[in-house]
Formats: C-alpha cells, sequence, structure tokens
C-alpha cells in the first residue's frame, strides 16, 4: 500500500463497525465537520475512514460527490499525521450548507486529524 493511496481497507463500510463508533466513539466540530473517532480494539493494522454528506443539505448527488471526493483527497495526501497502524475508526460528517473550496477542506483535515493525533495519544 503506497503512501498517498486510499484503498478498500482503509474505507470503513463494514455496519457493526460504524454502528460501535458511533456509539463508543468520541466527537468534535472543526467546520465544516462534525468528527467522530474511536480507538477500535482489534488488529486491522489500519486507519478507517467514513465519510458523510447530508442528502438533506445538498439534493443533488452530483454535489454529494463533489464534496465527498474532496474529503477524500484532502485525507488521502494528509493521512500521513495519523500513527498509520493506531486502528483508528473515524467519520467525517460535512455539516456546511454550501460547498467549500478543496483548499479549505485541506486546512482543516489537517487541523482534525493533528487534533485526533493529540487525543489519542493523551488517552493513552
Amino acid at each position: 500500500m503506497g503512501q498517498f493511496s486510499f484503498s478498500k481497507q482503509e474505507r470503513l463500510y463494514r455496519k457493526k463497525q460504524i454502528e460501535e463508533l458511533f456509539q463508543k466513539g468520541s466527537s468534535f466540530y472543526l467546520n465544516p465537520f462534525k468528527i467522530i473517532f474511536w480507538l477500535a480494539p482489534g488488529s486491522t493494522g489500519v486507519n478507517q475512514l467514513l465519510i458523510s454528506v447530508s442528502k438533506k443539505n445538498f439534493k443533488k448527488a452530483t454535489d454529494r460527490n463533489t464534496i465527498r471526493r474532496r474529503i477524500r483527497e484532502a485525507y488521502r495526501l494528509n493521512k500521513r499525521e495519523l500513527e498509520p497502524a493506531q486502528n483508528l475508526s473515524i467519520a467525517y460528517i460535512y455539516t456546511a450548507r454550501e460547498i467549500q473550496p478543496s483548499s479549505f477542506i485541506h486546512e482543516k483535515m489537517i487541523a482534525s486529524l493533528k487534533k485526533i493525533k493529540g487525543k489519542c495519544i493523551a488517552a493513552n
């Protein structure tokens, strides 16, 4: 797996894992995201990501897909801020009501990953 890749292993898609994340995870708000993260027990060896964009705020699928692509790209390029095999589950919920530029999303992604890293270090 390359340094800047985003493989299927890194996607959070299993219903049971998603339910655990939302039940047991910690959260914080960093405009335009609500971020929920959980240091999951087990040994998958990768951090997993879930991206959610509300259909209520963005009626067109093309708009939701554009936002998802921007978030995924920002994570892909900046995921090295986290420890690679920490076994984190992370959900990014996009809460803004307008499409933000990629540069803004990249800045907020870096800030959120640093905050997650700090909270995980403090918890250990």
